[in-house]
Order: C-alpha cells, then structure tokens, then sequence
C-alpha cells in the first residue's frame, strides 16, 4: 500500500510538471504572436525597407566572330534624401531653383508642378524620393550634380546616386529585331527581362543572379553592405555574321524603297549546319521600313507559298516513279477549263523540267492529278514524310504553325485541293519553313535544323556548344535529289530565274509568285501578291541558302523582278566577299601559342587566361584595366592607367570596356565596324569638354 502511495505521488509530481511546462509554452506562443506582434512586424518592416536587390550585369550578345550585338553599359538613377540634415537647411531657399532645372531638364510639367511634388515629397518626409523616372547616362549625371541642393553632394544634399545597367546595341539595328529587346521596368518587373528575341529566349542564361545588400544607419549615416554578391549573365555567341547580315539587310532595305511593301524579309542560310547567318525583316511604318516583326518565322509570315511550292509536288512524282523530268505534258495555251487554272503565259507541250522552270501552273497540277487523283493520301503522306509539316522549333518564340490539308479533313475538297496544293495553295508555310526545304536539296538530301545560337560562355568559359542537328538524314532518293538539283539550275538558266543568274558561279533557284488571302478568309485580295525567290549557291557546291520574300510589292507582282535582285545582290556580295576569298584554315601568327586577347579588364583576362589554362601569363597589375603586350610568346599584363580629366586610351580593348571607360570620363562614344577598337579619334591623354563626342573604329 506505501509503495503504490509513492509511485502515485511520483506520478502526480510529473504530471504537474509537464502541466507547468505545457502552460509555458501556451504563454510563450500567444507572447510572440500577439503581444510581440508588433515588435516582429517592425523588424519586418524594417529588414524590407533596407533591403536592396543588387542586379547583376546581364550577359552580351555576340556574332559569330565575338563582335558586340548587345551589351549593358552603366545607366544612373537619381534620388534625394529629403530629411537629411543638410537638404534641411536649404530646402526652402532652393526648392524653386531645383524645380525649376528638372523642368528644363524634362520638359514634361511645369516649375510650379515640381516645385508641389518636392514640397509635398518633403512634408512626408521622403528619404529616397525619385528624381530620374528613366535612367540617365553618365553625362546627364554630371548634369544632375550640379543642381541646386544636389550640388552639395550626399550628405549636404542629399544626393543619392543609383547605378544601373542599360541594355545597347553598339551596331544599331542590324538584326535588331532577331536580337530582340527588353521589356520596360515596372513594379512587377524592377529589372528588366527578355521581352522578344533571343534577349528572350535566353534570358535564363543572359539575366544572372541578383545579390542582396542591407541598409544600415550608423551615427546618422546609410552605409550599404552587401551580403549576397551577384553572378553576372552567360554570354551568348550567335550564328550571325555582321558582314552578311550588313549585305543582307542593305540589299533587302534598297528594294523595299523601290517596290514599298507592306513588309520584307531575307533569310541566309550556312547549307551543312543549318547556322543563320543573317535574317532580316522590315516592316513598313509611317517613318519608313523598319525591324517590326519576325515575318520569317513568326505567324504574320505564315502565307501560302505559291510557286516555291512546285518543287515539292514534283519531287513527289519524282520521288514515286510515276513521272521522270523528260515526261511531257499539254498545258495548252495558258488556261485549263476543266480545273480554272491558268498560266501567265501558253507553254504548250513541255516537260517535267520544263514544267519547273517555266513555273507553269497548269502543268504542275496535270503531273500531281493525272497520279494521284484515286489516292491522294500517297501524295500527301510522301510530303510528310519530307517533315515539312512539322515546326522546326527555332529558339525564337512564335513560330508560325505549317499548316497542309489532309484527304478527309473537313476542308478538303477532292480534286480541287489536291489541284490548288500542287502549286503552293490552300497551306500555309513560313519563309524560313520553305528555305529549310530547299537547304535539304542544296545538302544533298539531308534535312538540319536551322539555328541561331553556337555558344553559351561564362566570362570566357565554355558553358554549352549547340551542334547541327538533323531532322531528316536524307528526305528522298539520291537519284531524286540529282534531278531536283538539276531542275532548280535550269530555272535560273533557261526559265523564269534568268535574271538572277550571275556570270561568275552558278546558281539554283526557284521564283514564286502567288495571291495574298483576305484576312476574313474570303477569298484573296485584289491586286495583292507575295513575291519570292529561294535558292542556294553556288550551284555546283552549295555553301548558302537564302530566301528572299516581299508581301504586296508595289510595282511589280512577281518573284523574279522584285525578290529576284535581291537574291542575286546578296549572292555576289557574299561569293565574293566569303567564297573566293576564304580565311586561310591555318592562318597562324609566329607565336602560335598566344592567343589574341583584347585589353580589357584584369579579372577578366585572368579568368579567361585560366579557362585556356595558359601558363604563359606574367604580370599583375593592381589597376582595374590592363593592356596587353606580347614579349616572346609570353603575354605580359601592363597597367592600364584610366587618366584623370583627359582622354583614356581604348585602342585594343573590346568594345563593351571602351564603351564603359570613355561613357564614365564624359564623353559621348560614336563606333563603326566590328571587333576590337583599332583608332580613336580623340588622342589618348589629350584634353576634352564633357559632352564631346569621341569616334571608335573597329577592326
């Protein structure tokens, strides 16, 4: 009986304990979710307000040599302390003279309406009130410094200075819009990403990583620390060429004045890797033609093709063994009753060659009907089988949908669609769908993904190469591929290509010509034609495809007149600008092991110098910038020095550190060429006025 009375009372005694311990804890969680509650939503409050996102610098993209696409360069916002001690002492004084310079400065609103918006901003005690709603360059920052109350710098007035990155485009608008842009700065978004482009199909590899920092106050003063350091953007290496896409676009621009479009586009093409060299789009606009819209992939170039289309029926045929190119067939004199079609001109009795390169109509819808009117399916199922149904899923986004009627499908109309598809109507393909057709003849049969990008890299490292890949390894016979090869060289030998036919190499190609269809579906509109030309060259061993589009050309309607010159200016430029003067495959300095490195920034070239893990580098200069000297196969790392209050010298660095050097000094930066800056036209250490301009050539 006493034992169980102690282990009773031992049980009671821990049982009251816990029940203690349990009250406690209760006690303990109202305390820090209700009568702290305040306290915590202070220090909430307060880690939000002085926590700053640092962006990082996003990455560049490059051609396909390393020239400068697009690149961020230092932008500035300005704010003001509104209660700092200093501006309190002036502020009454100079308020109106301060509104009355941001007016001039913006000319947007009135010296009275800023004078309202900083005395109000100043009630409330504002201590980072927004000055520059846009960002401003390093002149305009010079600018700013020197307003009243800001003049006496950040503790006098309450001058706070935020730098920012800004996205540039040293070229201009070459390829501006297959680069693409980035969206504006907003509350959702207060860095800005990728809004079309390659800016937006890379921009998980362009943005990089934020990095925190923490205001704090000591003694009346914000000093920011950094916590989190952030990771720069990835590089980008394109398949662009800046010289083809120069020829390219100037070709494509000159016509557009002539023929006024509503809108153009050019795509070139690198036959064996599918690599893009150059593609431009000009859409016409109230100032002029312009980069608007990817009309060579995007949806609002998906069209019915017209006569660039034949070459796949025929193939077809050809393909099957129902018709060989010799095979002749009555077109009469340039209308079929039976059918409504008809030709731009009486071709009679020719053949299948014949057929192509006289673009005849009638002749092509004679060939698919008279085989494939009991089973249409065979027709349709072998222009499958090419994969040309099917997206080629390039990079960029929006990529207009290829669209071919099926037998069975409920807008197919028996003998009518089979005729109207066998001379590019009633389906849909983009520009550059139709290039990677005849890029697959061009190869020999091989069909490769087009591509835009080669290389992602990480301050010089190798991150990710993309490879040619192929999409179909050989897309019909070889006999078929010989005969089709030979078709295209007649049409711009004996047919309606003649004039884009050069006098120093070969070229294969076909013309197109064909209807524009009302945006209601009903019907075409009046008047209102595509007109094409794609093809490769040289004919005799192809290196390039192109393809050259304009839809409703003013002055004429057809392929050969209005597409046609462009195709052939492109094609002689590059043949003889790449062609018969190709870059020595083993063009090699004496010192053969020194790579060529721009001057530039010392981390860098030292982290490029370990990515290549050369063991060749001396010298380590404490300045930011370095130059660089070659000494007996040794690279050697000299300082630098950015001068003070005259000209710094930029000769032999890359573009984007020229740019950052001389914007920073106060000069305005002009560029011409590609590469690393080759002269300057200020004298390095030479005097200069804020504001003047500096001109960079590149090489």
């Amino acid at each position: 009986m006493g034992i169980r009375k102690t282990i009773l009372s031992r049980i009671a005694i821990v049982y009251f304990v816990l029940t203690l311990f349990g009250a406690y804890v209760v006690v303990k969680l109202v305390s820090v979710q209700q009568i702290k509650n305040e306290r915590w939503q202070k220090i909430e409050k307060n880690l939000s307000n002085n926590t700053v996102v640092i962006p990082p610098v996003r990455g560049t993209i490059c051609a396909d040599d390393g020239s400068v696409l697009a690149t961020s360069v230092p932008g500035y916002k300005i704010r003001i302390d509104l209660a700092a001690e200093g501006v309190k002492k002036v502020f009454d004084n100079e308020v109106d003279s301060l509104a009355w310079y941001l007016s001039g400065f913006y000319k947007d609103a009135s010296k009275k309406e800023y004078a309202r918006r900083l005395r109000s901003a100043y009630k409330n005690r504002n201590r980072g009130y927004l000055l520059t709603p846009d960002k401003i360059d390093y002149n305009q920052l010079q600018e700013f410094k020197n307003f009243p109350i800001l003049r006496r710098g950040r503790f006098g007035g309450g001058l706070i200075v935020e730098q920012e990155n800004k996205r540039l485009n040293p070229l201009g608008i070459l390829a501006q819009r297959t680069i693409g842009s980035l969206n504006k700065e907003n509350a959702l978004t207060p860095v800005p990403v990728g809004y079309n482009g390659l800016e937006r199909s890379y921009e998980m590899y362009l943005r990089g990583e934020n990095g925190i920092s923490y205001k704090q106050n000591l003694s009346g003063r914000w000093v920011t620390r950094t916590e989190i350091e952030p990771q720069n953007g990835m590089d980008i290496i394109t398949t662009i060429n800046v010289k083809m896409q120069d020829i390219t676009e100037s070709a494509l621009y000159k016509q557009a004045l002539k023929s006024n479009p509503e809108w153009a586009t050019a795509v070139l093409m690198e036959v064996k890797t599918g690599e893009i060299k150059a593609i431009a789009n000009l859409g016409k606009t109230e100032e002029g033609f312009y980069e608007k819209d990817n009309y060579a992939l995007g949806h609002r170039g998906c069209y019915e093709p017209g006569s660039t289309f034949k070459l796949v029926s025929l193939m077809v045929a050809l393909e099957d063994g129902v018709v060989d190119t010799s095979d002749v067939f009555d077109t009469g004199n340039g209308y079929w009753a039976q059918e409504k079609i008809t030709d731009d001109h009486a071709c009679g009795k020719i053949n299948v060659k014949q057929i192509l390169e006289q673009s005849s109509n009638i002749g092509t819808a004679k060939v698919i009907l008279s085989k494939y009117t009991n089973n249409p399916k065979d027709y349709v199922d072998r222009i499958y089988g090419f994969g040309i149904q099917k997206p080629l899923e390039l990079e960029l986004a929006g990529e207009g949908q290829p669209y071919i009627k099926y037998p069975g499908n409920a807008d197919w109309w028996g003998t009518t669609t089979l005729g109207r598809m066998s001379y590019g109507y009633d389906l849909r393909l983009t520009p550059l769908q139709i290039l990677n057709f005849y890029n697959a003849v061009a190869n020999d049969g091989a069909m490769v993904k087009p591509r835009l990008v080669k290389e992602i890299r990480n301050s010089g490292a190798l991150v990710k190469t993309f490879k040619p890949e192929l999409l179909n390894p050989m897309i019909v016979s070889k006999e078929t591929i010989g005969k089709a090869q030979a078709m295209l060289e007649g049409v711009c030998q004996n047919g309606t290509g003649r004039g884009v036919q050069g006098e120093h190499f070969k070229v294969a190609g076909k013309t197109g010509t064909a209807r524009v269809a009302r945006s209601d579906g009903k019907g075409y509109e009046y008047g209102a034609y595509y007109a094409s030309f794609v093809g490769y060259f040289p004919a005799d061993n192809p290196m390039y495809s192109l393809i050259v589009t304009f839809k409703k050309p003013r002055n004429s309607i057809y392929g050969a007149a209005v597409a046609g010159p462009v195709f052939k200016e492109i094609s002689e430029k590059i043949y003889a600008s790449q062609i018969t003067n190709p870059s020595p495959e083993n063009d090699k300095r004496d010192g053969e092991d020194v790579p060529e490195i721009k001057n530039g920034q010392r981390d860098d070239i030292l982290r490029l110098a370990e990515a290549l893990e050369l063991k060749n580098v001396q010298g380590l200069p404490d300045s930011r910038m370095v130059s660089m000297n070659t000494q007996d196969s040794i690279i050697v790392l000299e300082e630098n020095v950015v001068p003070v209050n005259a000209v710094p010298d930029v000769v032999g660095m890359g573009v984007s550190n020229a740019i950052f050097l001389l914007e920073n000094a106060g000069l305005k930066v002009k560029i011409s060429g590609i590469g690393k800056v080759k002269k300057q036209s200020l004298r390095p250490g030479s005097s200069y006025r804020p504001g003047q301009t500096v001109y960079l050539s590149l090489s």
